[in-house]
């Protein structure tokens, strides 16, 4: 004959139940770093307290990750792998990761913070390199008589300024910066990923070059195909609870503070007025949008 605690057992929520394994889910979406207007980007400063809450939830048996990204941010990226390491660690939680769209570059360095990377067979994953890119209007304000003044102090404080002719040794100094940051994200693949990847293509793989699903797959980047229902069943049986952690939401004024100070459209409107911070369009909303997209725009997205 159960038990009365067995009989009062339907009245405490499942998720106090031990037979019901509890997965906090955190999803990392979004360009790295790039914000728009009210819209943050994916940024260690935005996820660091989901993060928190997801290691710390009583009961949690796994955290899991929902990854989104096309990258950005190199150093946001390793804040947010590093502190899934440190919480797994320090709370002895496997972590499991699964790609959506794309895991790309700083996308793909969040999701090898996971013991295990699953992907969808049309994810997109790889992109292991690092990148930088601007204009040259030089040519353009010479053409429209436009004068650039501009006034420093120290030698290389206006290197690869985008209204100047460009210096070489100026991108040799980027392209040094560039292979130090590329230098750390192999090794960081390698620790992570180990005797999983296919070393025989270690030139492809560092390449910059990015992959399907099973591609992925084949190459070591990720440990199989599946989404996080199917797999977390499969690994903690069918009772398994999923629970999305959400980060906390700025309240009105904190995204009003945000965008910055309003500045005041010029007195007949017109194009002027609506691109003004006080217009219909802010400039830096638009800048922060293209540079979104053209993240995206790199895996085929």
């Amino acid at each position: 004959m159960p038990s009365l605690a067995d009989r009062l057992r339907f009245l405490v929520s499942p998720r106090f139940r031990a037979e019901h394994p509890l997965v906090p889910v955190v999803r990392m979406s979004g360009a790295i770093g790039v914000s728009t207007g009210l819209r943050q980007g994916l940024s260690f400063q935005g996820v660091a307290s989901a993060l928190e809450k997801a290691f710390t939830a009583p009961g949690a048996k796994a955290v899991a990750l929902l990854v989104n990204s096309p990258g950005g941010s190199p150093t946001q990226s390793h804040l947010i792998h590093r502190r899934i390491r440190l919480l797994a660690e320090e709370k002895k939680l496997p972590v499991y990761a699964f790609c959506e769209d794309a895991a790309a570059s700083g996308g793909y360095m969040i999701a090898c913070a996971a013991d295990e990377i699953f992907a969808d067979d049309n994810s997109i994953v790889g992109s292991i390199g690092v990148v930088s890119g601007g204009f040259g209007f030089h040519e353009l304000i010479g053409r429209w008589g436009v004068e650039r003044r501009l006034y420093t102090t120290g030698e290389n404080k206006a290197i690869l300024d985008p209204f100047k002719p460009e210096d070489p040794n100026d991108v040799a100094r980027l392209r040094t910066i560039q292979e130090r940051i590329f230098a750390g994200f192999k090794d960081l693949v390698r620790a992570r990923r180990g005797d999983k990847l296919d070393l025989t293509q270690e030139a492809e793989l560092f390449s910059g070059a990015f992959w399907a699903g099973a591609d992925a797959q084949a190459l070591g980047l990720v440990d199989g195909i599946g989404e996080i229902r199917t797999v977390m069943r499969g690994k903690l049986g069918e009772k398994v609870r999923l629970r999305l952690v959400q980060p906390p939401r700025p309240g009105l004024v904190q995204q009003l503070l945000r965008r910055g100070p309003a500045q005041e459209a010029p007195l007949g409107g017109g194009i002027g007025g609506l691109l003004g911070g006080g217009g219909l369009v802010d400039p830096r909303e638009a800048l922060a949008a293209l540079e979104e997209r053209a993240l995206w725009a790199r895996l085929g997205l």
